[in-house]
């Protein structure tokens, strides 16, 4: 079977998309990596994750229109998917791994 590799991305790569990493660590069937749009993120976001991801999903619509507008070309044929979390929760916060429970799974 076939892995499918997600991104999870959001401004510092700090608290949101590192805490969807690790709850989806063990998910079957994917791959997970995270980033952030930021530069001094603590992951920044490169055109070669963009490329390696089959799904890049996003914490907030602003982070969408940064990667529109930086990896046009990387995006071609990918999922992109703001996932409506705002910037508010700690890192493995139990508000966030619910939303992220919640909101994830259908784009896996």
């Amino acid at each position: 079977m076939e892995m499918k590799r997600v991104l999870f991305v959001c401004s510092q790569n700090r608290l949101r998309s590192p805490t969807a990493e690790h709850v989806f660590a063990d998910h079957p069937g994917i791959q997970c990596a995270s980033a952030g749009t930021n530069q001094d993120a603590e992951v920044p976001i490169t055109a070669e994750l963009v490329e390696w991801a089959d799904v890049i999903l996003v914490m907030e619509r602003r982070h969408q229109a940064k990667l529109r507008a930086r990896f046009q070309r990387q995006l071609k044929g990918r999922r992109l998917v703001s996932l409506d979390i705002p910037d508010e929760y700690e890192f493995m916060d139990p508000g966030l791994v619910a939303l992220l429970k919640a909101r994830v799974p259908q784009f896996l």
